[in-house]
Parts: structure tokens; C-alpha cells; sequence
């Protein structure tokens, strides 16, 4: 898998990142969610993490040149 760097949010000891992949992806860099009743909300496989990252980081998402249109209805939903 190849990453493209879309950005970043950094402050000092934290950097939300967001890239695109080559398979029509993205990787989000973020805080691991660790708190019960978030999670308990939420089914997540084994093989699966939840992150949280701030909304002006998805700003950095027109970078990849978006139209809005979901390709993808079934999860995880990716806009093509």
C-alpha cells in the first residue's frame, strides 16, 4: 500500500494525520478511543481500532479531489 499525505493537525505531542492510499483508502492517524461507553455504542471486529481526530482534520480531504459521490454503499463507505 502506498500513502499520499493529505495533512495534518498538529499541536505539540499530537499529530492527527490524514493520507490517501493507493487503494481507494484513506489511513487516519488519531487518538485511540478507549472510553467503555463509547465503545460499548459501537461494533468493532478484532481486527479493527477506533480513533478519534478532529473535524478541521477532514478538511484536508478536498485535497484528493473528491466529487462527493459514494462508490462504495457497503462499509466502509469511501467517496470515489
Amino acid at each position: 500500500m502506498k500513502l499520499r499525505f493529505l495533512g495534518k493537525d498538529s499541536k505539540p505531542n499530537e499529530s492527527p494525520t490524514l493520507y490517501a492510499t493507493d487503494e481507494g483508502s484513506y489511513v487516519v492517524q488519531g487518538w485511540i478511543v478507549t472510553d467503555p461507553a463509547v465503545l460499548e455504542k459501537l461494533d468493532v471486529s478484532g481486527d479493527e481500532t477506533i480513533v478519534e481526530v478532529p473535524a478541521r482534520l477532514m478538511a484536508h480531504l478536498s485535497k484528493d479531489g473528491l466529487d462527493g459521490e459514494i462508490a462504495n454503499l457497503i462499509p466502509p463507505i469511501v467517496g470515489g
